[in-house]
């Protein structure tokens, strides 16, 4: 599901432009899809949702758009951020927060859709790049390449990042599976490896980065050394 959420303090811009998504939506026969529409930059802050797309009015109260936009990046959201303003002199602002486009009011349909065709192409490109972990009414987007290793513990998943914080949340080593690409390697039962990180294979663990090492079964050992071989070569390593 495609996620979109509005921010603007203009009723009346905001409904143009969640008819907008819908018309465009529909039309393309895109995946399913939500627009979440919200009056203020705080209203945004506070919704703790995850968004795939953000149309962020600029002038708003405090916080503004602007502000709104770098506390999201803060917070580590990469949705991509689309400005929406009457006034051109902020486009330059708008590149400090890797905003993906810059509209300006008022917005006309044809303009709007060739914003999106640019988004859904995107999206779609990073779907097969990241996975979104869902906490109750809370999401997190993890790129895979940040992913050391995942681990299954009763009925939770434990993903360990390269930055040493771990991600848990109820759901099956199975479904994680058919998430991720190739670079992961079920080297037991209950891990999945990222080949990218693997350093080694000594005495029945994968060895990765930072002293780190998780058990490999017997039986899937010779495996992984020649799908680590293997990736390593289409790699050019």
């Amino acid at each position: 599901m495609i996620k979109f959420a509005i921010c603007d303090d203009e009723s009346f811009v905001v409904e143009e432009l969640s008819q907008y998504i819908s018309k465009y939506m529909e039309n393309v026969q895109a995946p399913a899809y939500e627009v979440k529409c919200y009056s203020s930059g705080r209203s945004l802050l506070e919704s703790g949702r995850g968004f795939d797309v953000i149309f962020l009015d600029i002038q708003m109260e405090q916080p503004d758009g602007m502000e709104t936009a770098r506390i999201l990046r803060q917070q580590d959201n990469h949705s991509l951020l689309i400005f929406i303003t009457a006034l051109k002199e902020y486009v330059f602002d708008s590149f400090e927060v890797q905003a993906y486009d810059y509209l300006l009011k008022p917005i006309g349909y044809a303009r709007l859709k060739r914003t999106l065709d640019r988004a859904i192409t995107t999206l779609k490109a990073q779907t097969s790049q990241r996975i979104v972990v869902q906490r109750g009414a809370a999401y997190e987007v993890i790129p895979l390449s940040e992913i050391l290793y995942c681990e299954v513990q009763g009925r939770k998943i434990y993903i360990h990042k390269k930055d040493g914080k771990v991600t848990d949340y109820y759901d099956k080593l199975n479904n994680f599976e058919q998430h991720v690409d190739s670079r992961f390697f079920k080297c037991h039962r209950s891990y999945l490896v990222n080949l990218d990180y693997v350093r080694g294979i000594r005495e029945g663990q994968a060895i990765l980065p930072g002293d780190n090492a998780i058990p490999v079964s017997r039986l899937r050992e010779r495996e992984l050394s020649e799908a680590l071989l293997r990736y390593m070569k289409e790699k050019g390593y």
